[in-house]
């Protein structure tokens, strides 16, 4: 386990101080002219989560969160890679890997890692134990930011691949969503020597709308992706082609940062409106200050400068693999398009409630589907 070094990530009194100063001396727009979110997250609502910032939540329990387990960072490729590292006590505990997307972080899976790592200890067979790595994307959260262009998601697959061997895993599950979902596919392309089986919880291959025999699952699929294309997809051509203008306004304000991420919170969870009606503010807050003590705003927006238009440049992936689709999942397909991109499919389900952030939101079905992906092979 050379280069591999122990960490304890921080947040300085002085970041608390400055982020404290900003959120008392906001400059407020004026509200939206729609009672509801259809223009973007609503005035009144980021007033309130922004006093909770400022007046009730603990500033370091972002800190004592990660640091309730063991953090790492190791130099791959010119980079330094944050990553936690939970070993079970179960010694034929599988080692599988946890990859986020955007606008997550490592913050979502903190609540499925007791149940993952210590399966017995969460009512399940010990049979059923993983060893954890949950490493921060390349410009997220602690890890590194890429100066230098390349960092694409195939790239990061090939870090990961890197990762795991430098851990002495010589075979490993990986699972993942959102950008993690298409990291998670480079790898099964990358390294199926050692990748032996993959998850995922945002299948991105989506129905062929000219099928004429489109069941009603695949025509809502369609259109939830013509609804993403005409009102929910604005940010990501933003990050797209332009993300370092939008970091100027992201890594200054923390009012625009938290506006930003939530607004994909509202829209993305199966929330009923709200999404505190599925994760609690400080948990939401703890995401967001991954962002914010990082200033990572344009490092990570930049995936999707590398990475959009090419991400798997139309290659199988062979390994075998498994998929979760959730109702307000942004992008939905169905079994047998999926198999046209992921030919090796062993498991499948389709679940009647839930959203993009799997293991944020429903780490209980998270967890179980999970195992009963991994347990087929």
């Amino acid at each position: 386990m050379s280069n591999i070094k122990s960490f304890t990530p921080t947040i300085s009194a002085d970041c608390v101080e400055d982020l404290q100063r900003r959120l008392q001396n906001t400059r407020w727009p004026e509200a939206q002219t729609t009672p509801d979110w259809s223009q973007g997250i609503p005035l009144e609502y980021t007033k309130k989560v922004v006093d909770h910032w400022l007046h009730t939540y603990d500033m370091q329990r972002l800190a004592s969160r990660l640091n309730a387990w063991p953090n790492f960072t190791t130099d791959i490729d010119g980079l330094s890679i944050h990553f936690l590292h939970i070993r079970s006590s179960h010694d034929d505990a599988v080692p599988l890997l946890l990859t986020h997307g955007w606008p997550g972080s490592v913050v979502e899976f903190l609540n499925v890692i007791g149940p993952l790592s210590e399966p017995d200890q969460h009512g399940a067979d010990d049979t059923q134990a993983y060893h954890l790595v949950i490493p921060s994307l390349p410009g997220y959260g602690f890890s590194g930011k890429p100066t230098a262009t390349g960092w694409s998601t195939q790239q990061t697959a090939k870090a990961w691949a890197k990762l795991m061997a430098r851990l002495g895993y010589d075979s490993y599950f990986a699972q993942g969503g959102d950008w993690g979902a298409i990291v998670t596919s480079a790898l099964g392309i990358e390294d199926p020597e050692h990748c032996k089986a993959i998850h995922l919880n945002m299948v991105v291959s989506p129905p062929d709308a000219s099928a004429e025999d489109l069941t009603e699952e695949e025509k809502s699929a369609l259109a939830g992706l013509k609804f993403y294309q005409d009102w929910d997809s604005g940010y990501s051509k933003q990050q797209s082609t332009r993300p370092q203008t939008l970091g100027y306004g992201l890594v200054d304000s923390p009012v625009g940062q938290a506006a930003w991420i939530l607004e994909k919170f509202y829209q993305w969870t199966d929330c009923e409106g709200d999404p505190q009606n599925v994760i609690n503010l400080d948990e939401l807050l703890d995401n967001v200050m991954m962002y914010w003590v990082n200033a990572a705003a344009a490092s990570s927006a930049r995936l999707y400068w590398e990475s959009f238009g090419g991400a798997l440049a139309g290659r199988q992936v062979e390994v075998p693999t498994g998929g979760t689709i959730f109702p307000k999942e942004i992008f939905r397909t169905s079994k047998r398009f999926a198999q046209k991109l992921y030919p090796n499919i062993i498991y499948w389900s389709v679940k009647d409630k839930g959203g993009h952030f799997a293991a944020f939101e429903q780490p209980e079905v998270y967890v179980a589907e999970v195992r009963a992906c991994f347990e087929r092979v």
